[in-house]
């Protein structure tokens, strides 16, 4: 099975499968597939992070390919006059980090891959070549950012029609020039994209745009191979990226601190249940802000941040009848991507795949490579422009996570594998900058803790608290009675944004498998 943003995402995987890929080979196909189909969020202009689960050898492995800053990269290099402007790190050639995606899908594919790169490719490829049918989510995002892609010709050139009006819901989407950009790096590997004439094209038009990229920074690109987070709870182990994604260690502690609790006798739509959650992932958030970034330029204290002791000494200070103001639950700097896309497999071995692609913001930084097709990241605004100053998802950092040459910001993303002994039980992660975290979480806890299936855990209303600013985020099927006493007992209730898009695949004892991918977003699971 396979559960991707996109219909035709999850068919490129399933298409593999078919073919006696295994679920490496199935999640490379719908990587590049979905970045085709959705270009408003992924793409090989961004970068990533792959949990995989090896059947055969009962061991996870994590894969960053992350983006990297480029080497002329700077700590001050989005403040003009003193002050951060957020500006420069969302739109334009700062806001673009070196890409890490087709390096990244390359080495899983030498690792674990069974098929030929070139035929994993191809969905991609016919996609691009041929063309899809535009869906809601595409549309919408178009003519949400129409005057900003207008501003910018060659963005306007793939996404609008000459006269500038924007492509709607029922007409075709073809991308022939990232067509032959994807085939070139089919038949020729990474080099294709690192060297040569897309490398140029690259760092060009980076440039062009008031950016620092080099071809020298993406020649000197490498992803890397890391060991994942894991706890157990209730009776499974979960799995989670390391730094520098925060997702894994942020529901470790959240699942560390509450794990003396019963929560199915607190019913999931209780008050009870959704302040003690809301309190734990507090806790969580002041972590991140405080503590997380790249491990090669900072020391992230996990052996502490992530011990048993320290989530029951969590426990210990929720109370049930209040909230506190921010100070309490952390010391650091406190600061929806999106720009991203989720895709989890597993195939009939019991392999499993979570994989999580960004391009950061919609359609990242607007830059587009040349004639490339590539649409461009900007994940430059992943980092901490300056202290105690928001990105644009209302999350700040520390000097754990200011800019440095060569350095990978920290993310939201959450790829999450879930075993029950030797066996697969669960595979899940999001879209939605720091809301994949607790929508990933959550849908975990419905599904394994209170039983629901996939459907409805993916469905199930969600709530949202990042620590600051100070707002418990809650979603429409959350009822008033369970806000107006969350309210009473200190939490600044507002209505959710647009959540995340989850996709989840459950794996019975029997092996029957099965997925939901977020209606929220327009996805959809396929299995074969």
């Amino acid at each position: 099975m396979v559960a991707a943003e996109h219909q035709l995402a999850s068919q490129a995987g399933v298409e593999i499968l078919r073919a006696g890929g295994n679920a490496v080979d199935a999640a490379i196909a719908t990587s590049l597939a979905v970045g085709v189909v959705n270009p408003t969020s992924c793409g090989i202009g961004g970068g990533g992070f792959m949990l995989i689960y090896d059947r055969a050898a009962k061991r996870v492995v994590a894969l960053d390919y992350r983006e990297t800053a480029p080497g002329a990269a700077s700590r001050d290099m989005f403040v003009r006059n003193g002050v951060a402007d957020p500006e420069l790190s969302l739109h334009g050639g700062l806001a673009v980090a070196t890409p890490g995606e087709i390096a990244g899908l390359f080495a899983a594919a030498t690792r674990y891959g069974t098929r030929p790169f070139a035929e994993l490719a191809g969905p991609a490829i016919a996609l691009a070549r041929d063309g899809f049918v535009v869906e809601a989510h595409l549309a919408g995002a178009i003519a949400k950012q129409l005057e900003l892609i207008r501003a910018r010709p060659a963005l306007a050139a793939i996404l609008l029609h000459a006269d500038g009006t924007p492509l709607a819901i029922g007409e075709t989407l073809r991308q022939p020039q990232l067509a032959h950009t994807l085939e070139a790096a089919a038949a020729q590997g990474p080099r294709a994209f690192y060297g040569g004439e897309v490398a140029t094209a690259i760092a060009q038009s980076v440039q062009a745009a008031g950016g620092v990229m080099t071809t020298r920074d993406l020649a000197a690109y490498r992803p890397r191979w890391r060991a994942p987070l894991s706890a157990p709870f209730d009776g499974y182990r979960l799995y989670g990226l390391p730094p520098p994604s925060s997702g894994g260690g942020v529901m470790i502690t959240v699942l560390n601190t509450l794990a003396a609790d019963d929560l199915r006798a607190l019913e999931l739509d209780s008050a009870t249940y959704l302040h003690l959650l809301a309190e734990a992932l507090q806790f969580g958030f002041a972590d991140r802000a405080a503590y997380y970034g790249d491990p090669a330029f900072f020391k992230v204290p996990l052996n502490t941040l992530l011990a048993p002791q320290r989530g029951h000494a969590l426990r210990q200070r929720i109370h049930a009848p209040q909230t506190f103001p921010p100070a309490y639950y952390g010391s650091g700097n406190a600061r929806s991507d999106a720009g991203t896309s989720h895709l989890s497999v597993v195939d009939g071995r019991g392999n499993a795949v979570a994989c999580t692609t960004s391009i950061n913001n919609s359609f990242g930084s607007l830059v587009v490579a040349g004639d490339t097709g590539i649409i461009l990241n900007d994940t430059m605004d992943d980092f901490s422009a300056q202290p105690g100053v928001p990105n644009a998802f209302g999350l700040v950092g520390s000097d754990a996570n200011a800019v440095a040459p060569g350095k990978r910001p920290l993310s939201s993303m959450s790829p999450t594998i879930v075993t029950r002994g030797d066996d697969v039980a669960a595979v899940a992660g999001g879209s939605g900058g720091p809301l994949i975290i607790t929508g990933t979480l959550q849908v975990l806890l419905n599904a394994l803790v209170f039983g629901e299936s996939a459907d409805a855990a993916v469905a199930a209303p969600r709530l949202h608290d990042q620590w600051t600013p100070p707002l418990l985020m809650v979603e429409p099927g959350i009822d008033e009675g369970r806000r107006r006493v969350l309210t009473h007992i200190g939490h600044r209730v507002i209505d959710a944004p647009a959540s995340a898009g989850i996709g989840l695949i459950l794996r019975a004892p029997d092996g029957t498998l099965d997925g939901a991918s977020d209606a929220r977003k327009g996805g959809q699971a396929v299995g074969w």
